[in-house]
């Protein structure tokens, strides 16, 4: 017979589960493009954007109540060696979020994009110096790591393209780009000589497909939407880890699903938002050729994801309950 725990549950929901929201808002801006270049609705775009913002601000909730209800619980997380990275998943999203709001009412997105900003870099600064004590042990060297540093300065440099701070959105950039290039090489080595990755921690590589095409979609944010030479090579070089991402798809579905498959969303919905960016900028060859698959491909992805997320959330396995008393004893 099974036992069932008399304590009280709450739900506890990890600062990973914001990666649905990138996901899904990244997809929103595909089809918001697509919208200006294709006669289809802008309202499937809007509604991809919608629906994110609303997961986004029941997961903000979700997490100022753990923080002031449950602050030993959150505090455990930021100094967690690998789950510390997803907490930067908060001011990354806010920002997304902005962005979506650029368009609808300014003002809200100017604060949103304020706080995310002052966030996401005070953040990093306890975050990612604090590795250089020399006390990160090199199992924990997955590449979550590019969240606090990358991710967001990318983010940064796109949310300020949308508001038209272009010269901060260059800063923001080049932020990301040397922080992404010097830690790349760090993750690889670990990935191929220090012992493979376990179970749980697998679906972090899909983080991997994302540096690139989101960096992408930042130089195309700041230059006035120009496909340039750097914009092409950038999306080249997430040609090459899509394959590699392809490669060891196996790999990834030996275990579950559950939410961490999401962390190849941002990646994904980056590919088909850069891909059409570059496919319109001229009326044939290599870009335009790939533009219309890719984009096909990445919606078939968005919608897998979305609908194995529903089935667990019918299934009763999206939302993680813990007894009241795990998320309290670290306070006695």
């Amino acid at each position: 017979m099974k036992k069932v725990s008399d304590a009280p549950q709450v739900l506890n929901l990890p600062a990973a589960y914001y990666g649905m929201v990138l996901g899904i808002i990244g997809m929103g801006f595909a089809w918001r493009y697509a919208s200006n270049i294709w006669p289809v609705s802008p309202r499937i775009g809007d509604t991809f954007i919608v629906l994110a913002m609303v997961i986004w601000l029941l997961l903000t909730l979700a997490f100022i109540w753990r923080l002031l209800r449950f602050t030993d619980s959150v505090l455990m997380e930021m100094r967690h060696p690998v789950q510390s990275s997803f907490i930067s998943l908060f001011p990354a999203t806010t920002m997304l979020v902005a962005m979506g709001f650029a368009s609808w009412y300014r003002p809200l997105a100017l604060a949103l994009f304020s706080v995310g900003v002052v966030v996401q870099l005070t953040y990093a600064a306890w975050q990612s110096a604090g590795l250089w004590r020399g006390q990160h042990p090199q199992e924990a060297t997955t590449p979550g790591l590019y969240l606090p540093t990358v991710a967001n300065n990318f983010i940064s440099a796109m949310a300020c393209g949308a508001l038209g701070f272009q010269d901060a959105g260059y800063a923001f950039l080049g932020a990301g780009v040397l922080s992404w290039l010097s830690l790349e090489p760090a993750i690889l080595q670990r990935l191929r000589n220090a012992g493979e990755l376990p179970g749980p921690l697998r679906t972090s590589l899909g983080i991997q497909l994302a540096p690139a095409l989101v960096a992408c979609n930042a130089w195309l944010s700041v230059n006035g939407g120009e496909a340039d030479a750097f914009a092409k090579m950038l999306f080249g070089y997430g040609l090459l880890q899509l394959l590699f991402m392809l490669r060891l798809m196996p790999w990834y579905l030996s275990q579950p699903f559950n939410v961490s498959f999401w962390s190849f969303s941002f990646g994904v919905s980056a590919l088909a938002s850069t891909g059409l960016h570059l496919g319109h900028a001229l009326d044939s060859g290599f870009f335009h050729t790939l533009s219309v698959p890719l984009f096909i491909f990445t919606n078939l992805i968005i919608g897998l994801l979305l609908l194995r997320t529903l089935i667990l959330l019918l299934q009763g396995k999206l939302l993680i309950r813990v007894d009241r008393a795990q998320l309290l004893k670290k306070e006695h």
